[in-house]
């Protein structure tokens, strides 16, 4: 089996190829430098790894296997002639679920001990304390919508489970509840469940069907004292109807770290609204994540080689 590591190199997917090569002799590996390489090797290739480009496809005579580099690629990535071709594609989901399990759990936290309203009252060097009964959000009585349960989501709602909150959750491939969660229905229920949740927790990938789907509808399905939260993709929320929102109380607050334009514009509302808190698009970040990425390409290698099943296999026509 040949596999092309399409360009560009990074001396972590230098150090990938070698310990395939090392590690399956049964599979050709070859680094391409550059596009002109690319084009010639790609050609009886049986397996990419990287971003494949319309032309690149079109020379390939063999493929049957394209490993993504990311866990949801950009827009564009799953572009027409890659989603009819037959080619097997597979990505890194599931590498980042610990990560941006907690990162929702201290979103949460946050929200709920009213860091939102302490942080900014720091920058002010302000002493004031609310009543000793407002401000806090009883976790124990609380509801979480988690919108998207799959790895990341299934994490977040042990998380929250432990901590006492009751987790109902929708998600288009996931028919049973999981573990730690009460409710599962399917995404056209969302607008029927956002009015019964404190935090509305957003998973969901951006494809076709996601792009756009918080917008100033949904904020106001919502109930005033609930929060929304969003590490999933950035272009599922709109950002505009989010701050109209948050300027007219519709929602008490938003923990975000995707945009739907990063980086988020400097002179953009969110910035200094109160009840906001962000992050730079990093809640996956942690160890591990390299090796983890290493160890599905490699699986995914020999599976190919020996004919078993390969791991996150990509709906193509929905984008993961």
């Amino acid at each position: 089996m040949k596999l092309v590591m399409l360009p560009p190199q990074t001396d972590i997917t230098l150090g990938w190829a070698r310990r395939l090569a090392a590690t399956l002799p049964a599979v050709e590996v070859v680094v391409a430098e550059g596009v002109q390489q690319a084009q010639h090797e790609i050609v009886d290739a049986d397996a990419v790894y990287g971003v494949l480009t319309p032309d690149l496809l079109a020379r390939a005579t063999r493929l049957r296997w394209l490993q993504a580099p990311q866990a949801a690629p950009p827009a564009g990535f799953y572009f027409p002639a890659l989603v009819a071709h037959p080619v097997v594609v597979t990505n890194f989901r599931e590498i980042f679920n610990d990560h941006i399990g907690a990162h929702i759990m201290a979103f949460v936290y946050g929200f709920a001990r009213g860091f939102h309203y302490y942080i900014p009252q720091q920058m002010r060097r302000a002493w004031t304390k609310p009543p000793e009964d407002r401000g806090v959000v009883d976790l124990h009585s609380a509801t979480a919508l988690i919108v998207g349960l799959g790895g990341i989501g299934a994490e977040a709602a042990r998380l929250l489970a432990a901590a006492g909150v009751r987790v109902i959750g929708t998600d288009a491939r996931r028919g049973e509840a999981p573990a730690h969660v009460a409710e599962m229905h399917r995404p056209e229920a969302l607008d029927g469940l956002l009015g019964r949740a404190d935090f509305v927790i957003s998973t969901v990938p951006h494809t076709p069907a996601t792009e756009g789907m918080f917008d100033r509808a949904r904020f106001r399905r919502m109930r005033r004292e609930a929060f929304f939260i969003n590490i999933g993709r950035g272009m599922t929320t709109r950002l505009d109807d989010l701050a109209a929102a948050l300027a007219a109380g519709e929602i008490a607050g938003a923990g975000l770290d995707v945009y739907e334009v990063e980086p988020l514009p400097a002179d953009h509302a969110l910035w200094t609204m109160p009840g906001v808190m962000m992050t730079p698009h990093m809640a996956g970040y942690g160890p591990h994540l390299n090796e983890r990425r290493y160890r599905i390409l490699s699986d995914n290698a020999r599976a190919l080689v020996e004919g078993g099943a390969m791991r996150n296999v990509v709906d193509k026509a929905v984008w993961f």
